[in-house]
């Protein structure tokens, strides 16, 4: 309802533009700055507060962003009290989507602090409108401190979001759900591991007649014997005993010795035998 061009910016905040006798009384006022109103529609008793963009109105009229028109219960024409006032200044506010759409917002906290900056204040229990992306969130203060009506120009707000309305938590299953106990990690892996069950082959000690203890073999020297118990490697047959997430290099395997056991039937590639479907001619 602006006269002239149409202006996007009025809509994205929660300032209103005041005609210019407004700005002429106010001067003569002792006024704090930043000028802050509140405005009172007396016929729902609704009130929401707000600061001034402009003062280019048309003499006896204001313009209001429509959201604020929405939380004021005010249509076109109706007549509107406004007064100068003093807010504290922010220290915390709380928030409450009207819709899930908002959980799509990669950073909601940086969209909405770059939004707020063409606000001057908030009330609690206003619902405001922030557009995003060519699209348009509706937000509910639910909590403003240290009051109902705060400032938020040039301060350091701590900022919640409650969950959009209509959403539901999704049910998630504790990790220690079935009787398990948690496990520290300052403890030895060594105690949760079960204890062997059934044959356990080489389990016992042994003992030397002269008394002397016998070394214990290094990690390397064990890998090594490890290694060579494997059966050797044979071009063409698959190796049964891998598992997932291993690999085995063969390029540098080195020949079978002669004291190393050779499997006992070699594979040879296309041993079978043929047959063909076509009966040979008997000679007359």
């Amino acid at each position: 309802m602006l006269p002239g061009n149409e202006r996007q910016d009025v809509e994205r905040g929660g300032k209103i533009i005041m005609p210019p006798s407004a700005l002429e009384m106010l001067t003569r006022l002792s006024i704090e700055y930043p000028m802050i109103f509140k405005l009172t529609n007396r016929k729902t008793n609704r009130v929401t507060h707000c600061g001034v963009l402009e003062f280019v109105a048309d003499e006896g009229k204001v313009y209001l962003p429509h959201w604020m028109m929405a939380n004021l219960v005010l249509e076109e024409g109706t007549l509107l009290q406004i007064e100068s006032v003093s807010l504290p200044v922010a220290t915390f506010s709380k928030f409450q989507p009207l819709s899930e759409d908002f959980l799509d917002i990669t950073n909601p906290k940086a969209v909405l602090e770059n939004c707020l900056r063409n606000f001057s204040c908030l009330t609690t229990g206003d619902v405001i409108a922030i557009k995003y992306n060519s699209k348009v969130y509706e937000l509910c203060v639910l909590e403003t401190k240290p009051g109902n009506a705060v400032i938020i120009i040039e301060c350091d707000m701590n900022v919640e979001f409650a969950p959009p309305v209509g959403y539901k938590e999704e049910e998630h299953i504790p990790k220690n759900a079935g009787g398990n106990s948690g496990v520290s990690m300052d403890e030895d892996p060594a105690v949760i591991m079960p204890e062997p069950s059934g044959f356990v082959a080489f389990s016992g000690e042994g003992n030397r007649l002269d008394g002397k203890k016998k070394k214990l073999t290094s990690e390397s020297e064990s890998e090594s014997q490890s290694s060579q118990a494997r059966q050797s490697y044979v071009r063409g047959i698959p190796d049964y005993e891998w598992t997932v997430g291993t690999l085995r290099f063969i390029r540098n395997s080195r020949p079978p010795s002669a004291k190393e056991e050779a499997p006992t039937e070699p594979f040879e590639a296309f041993k079978g035998e043929g047959f063909t479907l076509r009966t040979a001619k008997s000679k007359n």
